[in-house]
């Protein structure tokens, strides 16, 4: 069986579509439940960027004015966001490789895709919540932003997690479980960096700012800062490469599951 085949029917010929449907619900439902009830893993990537964007976006850039804030609001939405993708898949699956729960999910009579599906669904509302709490962080600095704004940037915080699922799949499939946290932390924080997410990018060096466009998490920041009213940029051309970079690193990990499981 395709351990991540994500076609519905896919292994399931004789199983009516209502079946299917309900184990993908059933296998979403108990992933968002077990990450749930596993505060030590929740709390740090949904608090932490509410935490950076209360101290750095509205307690000292006060004085900066409501843009300052604006800006920080949407590169910090694009900063928490990532958090659940590539953690909520990388560490997981790496850990879940290590202790055989894959073998036992391909012995199981499931679509063979529930399982990744289920994390996918779990990542978008971690993605959800952080996006929410910064917007009502962001009320503190007197950030005002139209309803059709603040639904954007949700939009695009829950979409924009999908890219990072996929790397943080991809990794998940590469490294052991206990040196999954550290090898992540190496992609996460100097990937936040390098984009322009915590310092703007004016105040990186040039060779910097050239190489920016290669990470993900600068087209998510150029869609973010676009849905609070601060870009200027042609989107479509952020969104086929967050929708490139997500389908080649999905083939990527499916391929090293296949091979390796």
């Amino acid at each position: 069986m395709n351990t991540l085949s994500l076609d519905p029917t896919a292994g399931n010929d004789a199983m009516p579509a209502g079946r299917v449907l309900g184990a993908y619900l059933a296998e979403a439902r108990s992933e968002c439940l077990r990450y749930l009830r596993a505060p030590g893993f929740m709390l740090p990537i949904t608090l932490f960027p509410g935490m950076f964007y209360l101290v750095f976006g509205v307690l000292m850039a006060r004085g900066e004015g409501t843009d300052a804030a604006r800006y920080l609001l949407a590169s910090y939405a694009t900063f928490g966001v990532m958090s659940p993708g590539l953690f909520g898949f990388g560490v997981s699956l790496a850990l879940e490789r290590d202790g055989g729960l894959l073998t036992l999910k391909r012995a199981l009579p499931m679509p063979p895709g529930a399982y990744l599906l289920g994390k996918m669904l779990m990542a978008m509302g971690a993605a959800a919540f952080v996006v929410l709490l910064l917007l009502g962080l962001s009320q503190i600095a007197h950030v005002s932003l139209s309803l059709a704004q603040a639904a954007a940037l949700l939009a695009t915080g829950v979409l924009g997690v999908l890219p990072f699922c996929a790397l943080g799949m991809f990794i998940g499939t590469l490294v052991k479980g206990q040196g999954g946290p550290g090898v992540l932390n190496l992609v996460y924080l100097p990937m936040a960096f390098l984009s322009g997410l915590w310092f703007p990018l004016p105040m990186l060096p040039k060779v910097l700012q050239q190489l920016a466009p290669v990470w993900p998490s600068y087209h998510l920041d150029r869609l973010a800062l676009a849905a609070v009213g601060m870009g200027h940029d042609a989107l479509a051309g952020h969104v086929l490469v967050l929708l490139g970079f997500t389908v080649a690193f999905v083939l990527l990990a499916a391929r090293r599951l296949r091979r390796y499981g």
